[in-house]
C-alpha cells in the first residue's frame, strides 16, 4: 500500500501566495507515492484514497526552499518539518520584487535529501498584478464540489461511498460553478508547468483563494478536480485533521476558515475581495462578520442556498450586509447570477457577457 511507512520520502508542495513584502508557502513530507487519479475499477480508486487519508508523515526532516526575483539570483531558506511532517516557510522578501502586469504563478524549489540522494521539486506562489484591485476567496465544500466531508469525521463515515471510491473526474461540479468562476476570473490559468526557481507563468486574470474544512491529504485530489472542471486554480487553505475533539468541533471548523481569510485580507491590504461559500456551513454569516470586522474591504457576497429556511443568524447577516451596502447573491445555481454581476461591475467584457447567459430564480441585494 502506498501509507506504508517504508515508502521514500517525498515532498507535498502546496500552492504559496505573496505580496511584495512576504512569501508564504507550506509543504509536507510524506512516506508514499505521488498521487494519481486514473480512473479504475472501485477496490483500486479505495486504495488510491485510503492511501490519502493514512499519509505517514516525516519529522524533523530539513528542507530549503529556493526562490528568486526577476533578474537576480536565487536564494535558499532553511526549514524543518514538524511532527504533522509541515513545513511552513514566511520569508522576508528582500531586494526588489516588483509584481507583473497580470497575476502570475512563480516557480520556487523544494530540496530535501530522503536517504537514497538529493531531491528537487517545483513549488508555486501566486503574484497578483500590478493593476490588481479585486480577488475572489471561495469555500469549497458544496461551493463547487459535494466533498462529503464538511467538518467533521462522522460526515466522512455517513458518505464513505463518495469519499473513498470516487476519481475527481467522477464527482458531481455543483451546476454552472465552471461557467461562473470563469466569468469572474478569466479563465483558467496555465500553472502546473515544469521550471526553475524565478520562472513565471500566467494565472486567472483576477487572483482566487479558496478555504476549506476538508484535511491536506485532500489537496491532490482538489487540485485534479478543479483542473479537468477548468477551475481557477489558486491557494487552497485546508486544515489539519489531528485525532482530537477539538479539531472536529465545528467551532475548529469556523475558526479555521475565519483565520484563513484574515490572513489572505492581511497580506493584501490594498486589495478588496468577494466572498463566495454556501449556506451549508455557516458561510453567510461568517462573511458578514468579515466584512463588518474589515470596512471597505468586502466588495459583495455570492452565497449558493443549499438549505431552506434562513436561520435567524442568517437574516441577520443578510441586514448587516444591506446596511453596510454590499451586494449580496443568493441563488440556487451560478447560472442565476448574470444581472447580479452586471448589477455590482463584475461582467467587465463582452466575453465575460457572452459567458454567464441565464438569470433564473436567485435573490440579489444589489447596493
Amino acid at each position: 500500500m502506498p501509507f506504508f511507512p517504508t515508502a521514500p520520502v517525498r515532498i507535498q508542495p502546496y500552492f504559496g501566495y505573496r505580496n511584495e513584502e512576504r512569501l508564504f508557502i507550506t509543504a509536507r513530507a510524506l512516506r508514499s507515492r505521488d498521487s494519481s487519479f486514473a480512473k479504475s475499477g472501485k477496490w483500486q480508486a479505495m486504495r488510491t484514497m485510503m492511501g490519502q487519508f493514512a499519509s505517514h508523515e516525516v519529522e524533523g526532516l530539513p528542507v530549503e526552499l529556493e526562490i528568486a526575483a526577476p533578474g537576480q539570483q536565487s536564494q535558499r531558506h532553511q526549514g524543518v518539518t514538524d511532527k504533522e511532517g509541515f513545513v511552513h516557510f514566511d520569508i522576508r522578501l528582500e531586494g526588489d520584487w516588483p509584481y507583473g502586469e497580470e497575476p502570475e504563478w512563480e516557480t520556487v524549489s523544494f530540496h530535501w535529501s530522503n536517504g537514497e540522494g538529493e531531491h528537487c521539486l517545483d513549488g508555486h506562489v501566486l503574484a497578483p498584478g500590478k493593476s490588481t484591485s479585486l480577488g475572489f476567496i471561495s469555500d469549497i465544500d458544496d461551493t463547487i464540489i459535494e466533498t462529503g466531508i464538511t467538518g467533521n469525521f462522522r460526515a466522512v463515515m455517513r458518505n464513505w461511498r463518495r469519499v473513498l471510491m470516487q476519481m475527481p473526474e467522477e464527482r458531481i461540479l455543483v451546476p454552472g460553478a465552471d461557467v461562473f468562476y470563469n466569468a469572474l476570473g478569466g479563465g483558467q490559468d496555465h500553472h502546473g508547468q515544469n521550471g526553475h526557481a524565478g520562472d513565471h507563468q500566467r494565472a486567472s486574470r483576477r487572483p482566487f483563494f479558496y478555504v476549506s474544512s476538508s484535511p491536506w491529504n485532500l489537496f491532490s485530489y482538489l487540485v485534479t478536480y478543479m483542473k479537468g472542471r477548468g477551475l481557477p486554480l489558486g491557494p487552497i487553505m485546508l486544515r489539519d485533521w489531528g485525532l482530537n475533539r477539538a479539531t472536529f468541533g465545528s467551532s475548529s471548523h469556523g475558526a479555521h476558515k475565519r483565520a484563513a481569510i484574515d490572513g489572505i485580507l492581511a497580506t493584501y491590504p490594498d486589495m478588496k475581495f468577494a466572498l463566495i461559500g454556501d449556506d451549508s456551513q455557516g458561510d453567510l454569516t461568517a462573511f458578514a462578520d468579515v466584512a463588518a470586522s474589515n470596512p471597505g474591504r468586502v466588495r459583495a457576497v455570492f452565497i449558493r442556498k443549499v438549505g431552506e429556511a434562513m436561520s435567524p443568524e442568517e437574516l441577520a447577516a443578510k441586514q448587516s450586509l444591506k446596511s453596510a451596502n454590499i451586494p449580496l447573491w443568493l441563488g440556487e445555481g451560478y447560472e442565476e447570477g448574470r444581472k447580479f454581476l452586471a448589477s455590482i461591475g463584475l461582467l467587465e467584457d463582452d466575453e465575460a457577457q457572452n459567458v454567464v447567459k441565464s438569470v433564473g430564480k436567485g435573490e440579489t441585494e444589489a447596493a
